[in-house]
């Protein structure tokens, strides 16, 4: 029965990053032949001077858009997790962000935040004329703010999840014993959504190092080279300057620094993935 899934995830996963791994040892221009480059690839790469700031750009990126979007979840998830009418219809609203594409959402802030043209020109709100994508730290700043409106729904809907698993007994013991929300929240839905939120910071961190369209769109990689992750590197690299040995070196790089985060995470989770959620109730 799992023969089709594994077929598949060979066909699309394993023989691609294996031809991508290939690739980083080879020149290749993208249109003639490839030839055979050694190591000569990985040791460019990896002497560049901006590579460093291309990893540092994308864990900053990584890091505050973890720090916004966890907590937000987490209390958007409690919040709708509830059984009251009328949060449903706010569920609805606050998924919304979540059915737009990345480069949609993109060219609309881009117009929003233009000094001239945008928001807050046309308010005549001085706040909002800055020059938002022309600054590093505001830019930074924007697409932190970008990414976490549109995947805080889809973290919220883990959260969600994750809360209606909680039995209703244990809340319903702390009230007896006088707890109120707040302690409700951190001595019980916070401890027993702990497998919740190691999957939703994997899929948080991991997804960070793929954000392409949405800071190509928006600054191109600046102002400067301020936003210009190893995502946006890669793509500079191989289908701007046709240097595609160099690109599938950092792909390669991608793959490993993924990799490598999503075992830390669940290291730092401690147990087993398959352990329940409700251990210790």
């Amino acid at each position: 029965m799992a023969l089709p899934a594994v077929l598949v995830f060979v066909g699309f996963g394993i023989v691609p990053l294996l031809g991508v791994l290939a690739l980083s040892f080879a020149n290749w221009n993208g249109i003639g032949a490839i030839t055979a480059a050694g190591g000569r690839n990985w040791v460019a790469v990896l002497k560049d001077p901006s590579l460093p700031h291309a990893v540092w750009v994308t864990f900053l990126i990584m890091v505050l858009s973890w720090a916004v979007q966890t907590p937000i979840s987490l209390l958007l998830g409690v919040f709708i997790a509830g059984h009251q009418r009328y949060r449903e219809a706010l569920a609805v609203l606050y998924f919304l962000p979540l059915l737009l594409s990345s480069a949609a959402i993109a060219i609309a802030y881009k117009s929003l935040l233009d000094p001239n043209f945008g928001l807050g020109a046309g308010l005549g709100i001085p706040l909002l004329s800055q020059n938002w994508l022309g600054e590093g730290k505001l830019a930074i700043g924007v697409v932190v703010y970008i990414v976490s409106w549109q995947f805080i729904p889809f973290h919220s809907l883990i959260y969600q999840g994750g809360v209606r698993q909680i039995p209703r007994s244990m809340y319903e013991a702390a009230e007896i014993d006088g707890a109120g929300r707040m302690r409700q929240l951190f001595s019980i839905t916070i401890p027993q959504l702990k497998y919740t939120i190691i999957t939703s910071s994997t899929l948080m961190t991991v997804g960070s190092l793929t954000f392409f369209d949405l800071i190509f769109i928006l600054t191109a990689g600046g102002p400067g080279n301020a936003t210009r992750t190893l995502a946006l590197d890669m793509y500079i690299r191989g289908f701007q300057a046709d240097l595609m040995g160099p690109a599938s070196v950092i792909a390669v790089l991608l793959v490993l620094v993924g990799l490598g985060l999503a075992l830390l995470l669940r290291r730092l989770g401690g147990g087993s993935a398959s352990e329940s959620q409700m251990e210790g109730a």
